[in-house]
């Protein structure tokens, strides 16, 4: 990332060989999610919010090698330059996430994405 707004809603901007705030992203950011896509079925919206704290961002240069492989990039940024979800089509339940969900997963309410996996290992189990 080049740059992020802070805390107090100014841009800040890291330099070409800088290193100021690495790719540090921290809290609530928006995501456009694929309507064809098993996420899109779970949330059943096209736009969400998650909570993040991470450094890296996954290289949409290479979209089209990991769709080759069954591997679609199914939720983006807003403006759709960093993937935020990835999942494997022909997988019984395949997510990646750039987010963390247990940040807003609470006991008696569990995240979506909680909820789908555990339906998903129910359905596959065979002591159920």
């Amino acid at each position: 990332m080049t740059e992020w707004t802070t805390s107090d809603n100014k841009i800040e901007k890291r330099e070409l060989n800088g290193d100021l705030g690495g790719t540090m992203r921290l809290g609530a950011y928006k995501a456009k999610i694929k309507k064809n896509s098993r996420v899109y079925k779970i949330y059943e919206a096209e736009e969400i919010s998650e909570r993040h704290r991470h450094r890296y961002e996954v290289n949409n240069k290479f979209e089209k090698d990991f769709s080759e492989k069954g591997i679609v990039f199914s939720g983006y940024s807003p403006d759709g330059l960093l993937p935020e979800i990835v999942e494997i089509t022909n997988h019984p339940w395949f997510l990646g996430v750039q987010f963390h969900p247990e940040l807003k997963s609470k006991p008696f309410d569990p995240h979506p994405l909680f909820k789908s996996f555990i339906g998903a290992a129910k359905k596959k189990s065979r002591l159920v």
